[in-house]
């Protein structure tokens, strides 16, 4: 009896990050990304939890592309054992070098911060994930693979790079399973970038397949079609709008491929005359090393030049020290920062919002996705009052947000993607989305494909891949790592904190001390009544 291949979706499934796929072929076990969960608390304390497969077991990692959501748990699988390769392309590779690190010193210094408080109240410490030693032995298997060749991954599987347009060495991984009596062709999307991307050329890959595994991110989404003069015009009209005389423009964006690009646009408005030329700080030591990796792979990139004469304009400053970026809150003047990490989650742009939101000559640019339960969400959906590092902040800043320089293709660029793959004879799933996305790409995958040929994993489901469809395995499996009504979505602890900030408001908006003693009283009364 011919040995039929196994799926099995660890992450990014009915949620966008955590990316995780692991194929079984016999023996052999193939992981496709090994991501770090984002989101809601519930989701990040995945990242805690023990991986649902055995790390020494795994043969390969082939690696679709650097952002952390897809990389960001490779040096816990190291740390657990795994020792073998982890094939990605050589941009990807020097991009890790330097973001797998920087996750790690994020993870120590955040684990430092709470265990401090965790002292104070009398509650247990916690350690990190990993460790900058476990992100240092996870670089030294890295094997560097080009686009378009052949290689190797395991007993009975082989795979190749293409393009995906999404992000600098970003690829699709088209893998051939060595099933009798024919190769079964499995195509893993990765992140698929939209048209007119500013450095990355569009996403390319063969047509032809048994089963593709597509992101979902932007699903639901219908763009308007941009290109460098629209997409700059629009950006002219926020920074000319944003340039109060004694305020900022803050921008929030992920310190890789984002950031070089608004960089780029910025500057070229501002030699060209578009907007008045003013200080730029790239405020991300990331950032900073990720702009040095993108200057060496210019011939890459789509632009490239552009870019290289943008890092190095004279307006255009990069921290690197604590000092240096403690700075920046000294400027006088209309200035622009950016700042890492693009959903406000981590890293020094919660020292800007916490000096900037309460401000109302501030604004604050959203340039891209912001997962559900993450504080960018909320700054997205109109909250009047967040919690940053302990501290309750007003925001009287000017929330916008833009969808010109998101790194994902829109709903109709991914269905278009797909019908360029086809005929795709046994199954698509739909991946790296939240439900409203997932659906959105079903119903217009649904016009040219079966619909039951359209599967949306949950999160730990496996699928045994027959010649004609995949069919679920309904043996007894470990309890679902997280509730699927909850993935992708806000939990409980944003509703602790939300209902907090309600109350502040509530007391705060009383007339006296009576009043609010009556406020208190009827939220006790509510939860007696509840008991």
């Amino acid at each position: 009896m011919a040995i039929e291949p196994i799926i099995r979706f660890h992450g990014a499934a009915g949620t966008v990050t955590g990316s995780c796929q692991l194929v079984e072929f016999g023996t052999t076990k193939i992981l496709i990304d090994c991501g770090l969960f984002q989101g809601s608390k519930t989701e990040k304390e995945l990242n805690y939890r023990p991986f649902p497969f055995d790390p020494r077991k795994i043969d390969a990692v082939i690696l679709t592309h650097a952002h952390i959501d897809h990389s960001g748990l490779l040096p816990k699988l190291v740390r657990l054992g795994y020792d073998g390769p982890i094939f990605a392309t050589p941009a990807t590779t020097d991009l890790c070098s330097v973001m797998l690190p920087d996750s790690a010193h994020i993870q120590e210094s955040e684990v430092d911060q709470l265990n401090r408080r965790n002292l104070r109240r009398g509650r247990q410490t916690v350690t990190p994930i990993y460790t900058a030693r476990d992100a240092a032995s996870a670089i030294t298997l890295f094997r560097q693979v080009r686009l378009g060749s052949w290689e190797k991954a395991g007993e009975g599987i082989r795979f190749r790079f293409w393009n995906a347009g999404h992000l600098l060495g970003s690829a699709s991984v088209e893998m051939e399973i060595d099933a009798a009596p024919s190769p079964l062709r499995l195509l893993f999307s990765g992140d698929i970038g939209p048209r007119h991307k500013l450095l990355q050329f569009d996403a390319r890959a063969p047509s032809g397949w048994d089963y593709v595994i597509c992101e979902s991110t932007y699903g639901n989404v219908e763009r308007d079609e941009t290109n460098d003069a629209a997409r700059r015009h629009i950006l002219r009209s926020e920074v000319l709008t944003a340039a109060h005389p004694n305020g900022a423009l803050i921008i929030p964006s992920f310190a890789v491929e984002r950031t070089q690009e608004l960089l780029t646009d910025l500057v070229f408005l501002m030699e060209t005359g578009g907007v008045p030329k003013c200080p730029i700080i790239i405020d991300s030591p990331l950032a900073t090393r990720a702009s040095e990796i993108f200057r060496r792979h210019a011939r890459e990139l789509e632009n490239g030049d552009v870019l290289v004469r943008a890092i190095e304009a004279k307006n255009v400053r990069f921290t690197e020290t604590a000092e240096q970026s403690k700075a920046i809150d000294f400027i006088r003047g209309f200035h622009i920062v950016i700042a890492a990490s693009g959903m406000c989650e981590a890293g020094r742009i919660r020292h800007r919002l916490k000096n900037w939101l309460w401000r109302d000559e501030a604004t604050v640019l959203l340039v891209g996705y912001q997962a559900a339960g993450t504080l960018g969400r909320f700054l997205e959906d109109g909250a009047s009052t967040v919690r940053i590092q302990g501290d309750d902040i007003r925001v009287r800043a000017r929330i916008r947000k833009l969808d010109i320089y998101s790194g994902h293709a829109d709903g109709g660029e991914l269905a278009d993607w797909v019908q360029a793959r086809q005929p795709i004879s046994a199954g698509v799933f739909l991946v790296h989305g939240e439900a409203d996305a997932l659906e959105g790409l079903r119903e217009r995958l649904v016009t040219f494909l079966p619909q039951d040929h359209l599967i949306r994993p949950g999160l730990d489901s496996a699928f045994r891949l027959s010649r004609q469809r995949a069919v679920e395995i309904s043996e007894v499996m470990p309890p679902p790592r997280i509730d699927p009504i909850l993935a992708g979505r806000t939990d409980w602890h944003n509703d602790f904190q939300s209902l907090v900030l309600d109350l502040q408001d509530e007391l705060a908006k009383a007339a006296d001390d009576k009043a609010r003693r009556v406020v208190i009283r009827r939220l006790r009364r509510a939860l007696q009544e509840e008991a």
